[in-house]
């Protein structure tokens, strides 16, 4: 171990190195845990639904692990109460090992990275996954990216504990875990990267991991599609945008997937706050009820049950009537909630693209049945009503179009994607699907001492110190008599000495000299300034104001001396003076806003 720590020390003097090997690292960790995670969860949904329940279930084009045909005669029944069993099983883990892996796990990933410095307890990636495991295998409403997003932000806490690095690169290193796990898991490693630094803002993205983000994603996903094929998640038909006047229409899919959204994030949360929680009912139960609900709603719409990744795939390939698809929507906004509100293991992101394909392929056979001229695809509208809705309810557009591009290798429908996901966004600043995201980086507890350092980089003391004010100077030969007599003409405390060409040589602080000050009048004219004063600390014109501060703080004293280049005294700065500044350009920033 000393070794490795040592390796990481000599690293931290090449830091875009560092990235490369730190990024790489998680990459390949990245991948293993997505691998293991996939794994897992197709064999779990075979055993549960079609050995057990006797239910076939749909899959998209690119993600067909299991290829095994069974006979077991359809049990409706179980059906029913598989999702109970899966919330009940969940509960369990969640609740007993570590209770803060439950609900989806992209918001615990935001929240480690603002407030609790990058620092993730190294079970909850384990209990997420099994958790999460479990929930969607007995066809929990969820998604696959908060366990994954919570394994590969675990790893890249964990190493950078290990290597003893900063909180700074502690959080770098988390958000390079999580965009290794989303690369490699949804075979997008631009969108894995683009989403994991810009979902934790509402109206910014984390600039500086996006080197450590895109290697580590890049990394994960072609280990991922080495092992699991390079083919896309959806399969789509080869379309392109062509007709401008299709952006009408796409704009009525952007505008109707605004009070979608409203829905999905108010009843989300409402009934987690107004029922779930206030529920006389041991947490380790809960998710079994939500889950009961569930299966009765699978009852009639088994279409809603785990991923729907398969139904998606039926959407893009226009296989589904107006009136499923929006019932559909309505009811995956449904048994999400109750899934995952009731403290039920997953993600949001899936059904946030199941509920926008829905959506969008509603609207997209509207408009040919009533414009067959202008909308020849509808499946085109599945595709970017899944990019809309997420980038509206998630506050993060680049990453959802890029996301949604690279799962469906749909790239010829990037203008429609971004003029739909604009709308959506611009209409849906009020509501947000998760929780712990912040507005900006000011807003964040990470960069709270970057943004005060920041305004004060930008501040010297020459544009903040008067120089037309009057300062008492001291002669450095001036004897204690004569400070004495000073003393009873003056309240100021705090002198520069200088000699006779006015150079700075000292500071005389008189609370640090008061017993000789209050010795007996034999002194008075024995001792000078000269045997009383402390080694001068001094700033200069140039000087910025966060350098300044550090003067401040390392010496104790609330003024210091301002020299020019020839070490002449030409003034005093004071630490409240320092502070004034700094409001004054926060209030003159905050106008300018």
């Amino acid at each position: 171990m000393s070794v490795i720590v040592a390796i990481a020390r000599k690293l931290e003097s090449r830091r875009s190195v560092k990235w490369i090997v730190y990024g790489s690292i998680i990459g390949v960790v990245s991948a293993l845990g997505a691998a293991f995670f996939f794994v897992c969860l197709e064999w779990g949904k075979f055993f549960c639904f079609e050995y057990l329940a006797g239910f076939k279930l749909t899959h998209p084009a690119g993600e067909h692990l299991v290829r095994r045909e069974v006979s077991t005669e359809f049990r409706r029944w179980l059906m029913v109460l598989l999702p109970a069993i899966g919330g009940l099983i969940s509960g369990f883990i969640v609740y007993t090992w570590a209770p803060e892996a439950e609900g989806h796990g992209t918001d615990a990933m935001i929240d480690a990275f603002h407030n609790r410095k990058g620092l993730v307890r190294w079970r909850v990636p384990y209990v997420k996954s099994l958790a999460s495991i479990v929930t969607l295998a007995t066809g929990g409403s969820a998604g696959r990216e908060g366990p994954i997003a919570q394994i590969g932000s675990g790893f890249g806490s964990w190493l950078a504990q290990v290597l003893n690095l900063s909180a700074r690169d502690r959080r770098i290193m988390l958000l390079a875990g999580c965009a290794g796990g989303l690369g490699a898991i949804f075979r997008a490693p631009i969108g894995g990267a683009l989403t994991a630094v810009e979902v934790l803002y509402r109206e910014d993205f984390e600039s500086e991991a996006i080197v450590p983000c895109v290697i580590s994603s890049v990394v994960a996903y072609s280990l991922f599609t080495t092992a699991f094929g390079f083919q896309p998640i959806f399969d789509i038909p080869h379309v392109r945008f062509t007709n401008p006047k299709e952006l009408l229409l796409y704009a009525m899919l952007a505008l109707i997937c605004v009070p979608f959204g409203f829905l999905y994030v108010k009843f989300f949360y409402g009934l987690r706050d107004r029922f779930f929680r206030p529920l006389p009912l041991k947490n380790h139960f809960k998710p079994a009820l939500g889950g009961l609900v569930v299966g009765l709603i699978g009852l009639g719409f088994p279409q809603v049950l785990s991923g729907g990744y398969g139904t998606i795939q039926q959407a893009l390939y226009g296989q589904l009537s107006v009136s499923l698809m929006f019932a559909l929507a309505f009811m995956k906004i449904m048994a999400t909630s109750f899934t995952i509100s009731s403290g039920g293991s997953g993600g949001v992101f899936g059904p946030s693209l199941y509920i926008g394909a829905m959506i969008g392929g509603a609207v997209g056979h509207l408009g040919n049945i009533l414009f067959p001229g202008v909308v020849s695809h509808p499946g085109a509208f599945a595709l970017v009503g899944m990019g809309a809705f997420f980038a509206g309810v998630a506050k993060a557009p680049l990453g959802a179009l890029m996301m949604v591009s690279e799962m469906t290798q749909g790239y010829g429908l990037l203008v429609p994607l971004i003029f739909a996901s604009t709308i959506t966004m611009i209409l849906s600043q009020k509501w947000h699907l998760y929780e712990k995201q912040v507005l900006n980086k000011f807003a964040s507890p990470a960069h709270r001492a970057e943004a005060v350092v920041n305004v004060l980089q930008g501040l010297t003391v020459r544009d903040v110190c008067p120089t037309d004010r009057s300062v008492t100077m001291l002669p450095i030969d001036m004897t204690l008599g004569e400070l004495k007599r000073l003393m009873a003409r003056t309240d100021e405390t705090f002198f520069p000495v200088v000699d006779q060409s006015f150079r700075l040589k000292g500071i005389l602080a008189l609370p640090r000299i008061r017993g000789v000050v209050l010795e007996e009048d034999v002194l008075s004219d024995l001792v000078v300034v000269g045997e009383l004063m402390s080694d001068p600390v001094f700033i200069r014109w140039d000087e910025s104001l966060d350098q300044v501060l550090i003067k401040f703080l390392k010496s104790g004293y609330y003024r210091l001396p301002v020299i020019n280049d020839a070490g002449e005294f030409e003034g005093m700065f004071g630490l409240d003076e320092l502070v004034s500044a700094y409001h004054s350009e926060i209030t003159r920033l905050k106008g300018e806003e």
